[in-house]
């Protein structure tokens, strides 16, 4: 007979198999933007993003870093980055991993980009403040700029608090939404 401490641990072991799987979700839509102005940016699993891929090694992880992510699939690195670049999201010659390193995951990394776009905030600040980490040296940030991790949404308010933070959340996560569904299924 099974005992309840046995029943106990197979349930917080299968709870805990699965977390990762539920941790990482695709934001868009209705349910895009959530609370008050906040936003991590689209998420984006490599799972999706490797399929077709035969450079890719990490199938199925949910949890690699946008640098990870991107080095494992230079499909998805190359067609982005010609795209944003296009775009004049990313500046010639810049590596998309390198801009995104930090970052949560890589649909916050170009919803940041999309914001600095959209509404001439420059990139270098709007990272610091979503990665928590100072920006270089030289940059034109206000003070206080990356002195702890921020929301999408929390650092539009903090770099341009004129703006409709929760609508320009909104508006980045579904064009960096868009970007990332055109890459990967670009030839």
């Amino acid at each position: 007979m099974i005992d309840k401490k046995q029943i106990i641990v197979v349930a917080a072991a299968l709870f805990f198999a699965a977390a990762p799987v539920f941790a990482q979700h695709p934001h868009g839509g209705a349910g895009g933007v959530g609370g008050a102005g906040g936003s991590h940016g689209a998420a984006m699993s490599n799972g999706a993003a490797d399929q077709g891929n035969s450079n890719s090694s990490a199938k199925g992880t949910s949890s690699s870093s946008p640098s990870t992510l991107l080095t494992n699939n230079t499909k998805l690195d190359n067609n982005l980055t010609t795209r944003l670049q296009s775009k004049g999201l990313l500046p010639a010659g810049t590596d998309l991993k390198d801009a995104c390193g930090g970052f949560k995951n890589l649909g916050q990394c170009v919803a940041a980009l999309h914001v600095s776009h959209n509404l001439k905030i420059p990139f270098a600040c709007m990272k610091a403040d979503m990665t928590g980490v100072a920006p270089v040296a030289g940059t034109t940030c206000p003070a206080g700029t990356g002195s702890s991790k921020m929301s999408l949404g929390k650092s539009i308010q903090a770099l341009e608090p004129t703006a409709d933070s929760k609508t320009e959340s909104k508006t980045a996560t579904t064009q960096a939404d868009a970007d990332i569904k055109d890459a990967q299924t670009a030839s």
